[in-house]
């Protein structure tokens, strides 16, 4: 007995007619009689009795379609699963980013999609830029999102913003005053700087450099928001990418740098992996995200966050 005919021994026995049934299968009446021919032939058994032209079933039938309830209960979890996720509405997103995007223009986007998704699971991991690279490579993750991508093969990218890095202080320092900071104005201060070999880090550098102004630094970090938490702290300045300076969790001035330092905010994904329509949904919620940082004010001023 196949599903087809399952069906039609289901709605016979709640209709206990075979117009009532074949209207809700979309058949004819005939074809719902030859239907019941062809089960009792199959079964070997009778599966109705017929009594003032209203079916009813025998004993045999009912057994059989007590049992067939959990093959429809199975089957209508299926077809929710598939609307699920059609509209997104359900399955799991495997997430990495490096730290100036991962706390927080990715938590934002998290908390947006789970809000729109409530059945979704997230797996996110902030790591630093090599092992989103190999989280993205060894398919732990769907989505990466990374600062300075340099392009690698079976990588796919998506530019999600240019952001300059900018000059963080405490509020109410001194160079707080002015409307822009170069490599001079921080010669007679203590200066963070970050970490040697890294991609922003040798950017800084190459900044001091370009200016003929040697780079003295106080302390070294790895993260940009190390080094905000540390200007907060009245350690000294630095340098970071505006996706941190103006991420909220600080209470820092900030200044844009000259000479200018872009950075690119880059999205990743494989290249032998076509993106999820969860995937796809969530990317649109980042790039809301990356919309609202108010990266604007860094171009055309001051702003203290």
């Amino acid at each position: 007995m196949n599903l087809r005919q399952i069906e039609i021994l289901r709605a016979i026995i709640r209709h206990n007619t075979t117009v009532a049934a074949a209207r809700v299968v979309g058949l004819s009446q005939p074809a719902i009689s030859n239907a019941i021919k062809t089960m009792e032939e199959q079964a070997g058994f009778a599966l109705f009795q017929r009594v003032n032209n209203r079916l009813y079933p025998t004993p045999e039938a009912t057994i059989l379609a007590e049992d067939a309830e959990a093959i429809f209960d199975l089957h209508d979890k299926l077809e929710r699963r598939i609307r699920d996720l059609r509209d997104s509405r359900a399955g799991q997103l495997r997430l990495v980013a490096t730290p100036p995007i991962g706390y927080g223009i990715i938590t934002s986007a998290i908390q947006e999609t789970q809000q729109a998704r409530p059945k979704i699971r997230t797996y996110f991991d902030v790591r630093r830029y090599e092992g989103v690279m190999n989280g993205i490579e060894s398919h732990n993750a769907e989505l990466g999102f990374i600062l300075a991508f340099g392009g690698k093969p079976g990588i796919q990218s998506e530019l999600l913003c240019h952001c300059d890095m900018v000059c963080v202080m405490p509020p109410g320092h001194p160079l707080s005053a002015r409307a822009q900071l170069g490599p001079r104005d921080l010669r007679d201060y203590r200066f963070i700087a970050l970490e040697r070999g890294t991609r922003l880090g040798e950017a800084t550098r190459a900044a001091f450099e370009a200016e003929r102004e040697e780079f003295n630094f106080s302390a070294e970090v790895r993260y940009g928001n190390t080094a905000c938490a540390l200007a907060e702290a009245h350690a000294g300045l630095a340098v970071v990418d505006s996706l941190t300076a103006f991420s909220g969790r600080f209470k820092v001035a900030v200044r844009p740098f000259r000479p200018a330092i872009p950075v690119g905010a880059y999205a990743i994904w494989s290249e032998n992996r076509s993106l999820s329509r969860l995937a796809r949904f969530f990317l649109a919620r980042v790039r809301d995200a990356v919309a609202n940082v108010p990266s604007a004010s860094i171009a055309s001023g001051q702003a203290d966050v």
